[in-house]
């Protein structure tokens, strides 16, 4: 008999099977609506899920009982949210301060999908760090120097081997905000002594300045794209940015295009994503320029350039748990759980372990369906779930017949109903985890170190 699959067993499954959507934002600098959460509002009640628009400036989050909630200034109840139902999508105004981004850790820390993850989002909103990522992946980009002093603008420049005009852009900036187009060597040096004035820290990107009259944003979701557009340049501008006057056509991209964006959304670990690019003069030859990928894209320019309920695909997407992503956290091969009646125990997790997970057992009795074993001196008695045929690898090698018994471990503050099969491993760790308990957690294992997570106390 196999040993079921996780899912056949895992009690996490929400009520009537509707989800939590969770939006994080702040007030819009202009605008006077939140048009992309609104969108999401809209297709997540028709759907039947629960909606939160929580609004950074003034909430804060309670944790009663392992209980999570977000709350909006004067909102005293909140809103619940669980790795086990709640989807949150992240938007661009939280990488304003820290303490923001440290929600994004909180969600990630209780297993909630975060779209996206706190370092995809720091990664998109830093254009250099961006620009390293591409470089990383092979993926084409304009030649770009990073300019961290004021007195080496000039260098920088040289380093392009380009003429005039280039692009300079402050590393964090969207919509097109912090885009400078500069004629002249006395302009760049004007400009940055400028900046520089203003934030004697600030970090400056120089690029070449690629002709084009449009560029592409695609929306890429779980690997795939999802859809694209064409922004042509405004008239009298350099700039193609929707939010700047751009309107927004549909665009059919080549094999390579479709390529280099995914590749693009894959470097910087993104979810849900806009790859932007300025196409190559050999559209099907050449790869294209991609100039930005932005974690937190907006929904009103594509489903205005293609005519497609993109918000409506979104949450339809996320439907399907399988799309999940969870920000695993790191925890030792070793680390300490709490079973009762026999207090904390040593376990191993093993990323090479595809079976089940396994505790020491002792002086077994078995009387019908139950039975009595021991272990670190107690001994209980267990029901019989049933019995399961096991491979045991290593020097051991042969199949042999396992009893199944079910226990609540408490790791890290949470209680998880787990199935064992009771094994004698006197000579090794009390208990051995498998892959199956290690997504369920969350956890990633460093197979470098141990108790990463957990106090090891007096134990060996």
């Amino acid at each position: 008999m196999k040993a079921p699959k996780f899912r056949e067993f895992i009690t996490e499954a929400p009520e009537n099977g509707k989800y939590k959507l969770l939006v994080i934002t702040d007030e819009p600098e202009k605008a006077k609506t939140f048009h992309t959460a609104d969108r999401l509002r809209e297709e997540a009640e028709k759907l039947g899920w629960k909606y939160y628009l929580y609004k950074l400036t003034g909430g804060y989050s309670t944790n009663d009982d392992g209980v999570l909630r977000l709350h909006n200034k004067d909102d005293e109840k909140g809103f619940e949210v669980s790795g086990a139902n709640t989807v949150a999508i992240i938007r661009g105004s939280v990488t304003r301060k820290d303490s923001w981004m440290d929600i994004v850790s909180l969600l990630e820390k209780h297993s909630v999908c975060v779209i996206n993850s706190r370092e995809t989002i720091s990664v998109c909103a830093d254009k250099y760090r961006t620009s390293l990522r591409l470089a990383d992946y092979g993926v084409k980009q304009p030649v770009t120097h990073l300019i961290n002093d004021p007195e080496n603008s000039v260098q920088a420049f040289e380093n392009l081997n380009t003429q005039y005009p280039i692009i300079l852009k402050t590393l964090r900036g969207s919509k097109g905000v912090g885009v400078l187009f500069v004629e002249s060597a006395k302009a760049l040096d004007s400009i940055v002594q400028l900046i520089h004035k203003q934030d004697e820290d600030a970090d400056l990107l120089l690029q070449e300045y690629i002709k084009t009259d449009y560029d592409a944003r695609v929306l890429v979701m779980g690997g795939k794209v999802l859809s694209t557009m064409k922004r042509p340049v405004i008239e009298g501008d350099f700039r193609s940015n929707v939010s700047q006057g751009s309107k927004p056509e549909k665009l059919d991209l080549t094999e390579l295009e479709i390529e280099e964006s995914l590749k693009a959304a894959k470097a910087v670990n993104g979810l849900w994503t806009a790859v932007d690019f300025i196409p190559s003069k050999n559209r099907t030859k050449e790869p294209p320029f991609i100039i930005e990928v932005n974690s937190s894209p907006g929904t009103e320019g594509m489903e205005e350039a293609t005519g497609r309920n993109i918000s409506k695909e979104i949450l339809e997407f996320f439907s399907e748990k399988k799309n999940w992503v969870k920000v695993p956290s790191e925890c030792g091969y070793k680390e300490i759980v709490t079973i009762k009646p026999f207090g904390e125990i040593i376990a191993k997790f093993d990323t090479g372990n595809s079976g089940m997970p396994v505790i020491h057992a002792d002086k077994i009795k078995v009387n019908g369906k139950k039975i009595t074993w021991s272990l670190l001196d107690k001994t209980i008695t267990s029901d019989i779930i049933r019995q399961e045929e096991i491979s045991v690898g290593g020097l051991r090698n042969y199949d042999e017949t396992r009893y199944v018994i079910k226990l609540d471990v408490e790791f890290l503050g949470t209680m998880y109903e787990t199935e064992f099969t009771l094994d004698d491993r006197e000579d090794r760790t009390p208990i051995l985890f498998d892959r199956e308990f290690m997504s369920r957690v969350n956890v990633m294992v460093n197979p470098d170190r141990k108790y990463v997570v957990t106090t090891k106390y007096s134990l060996d």
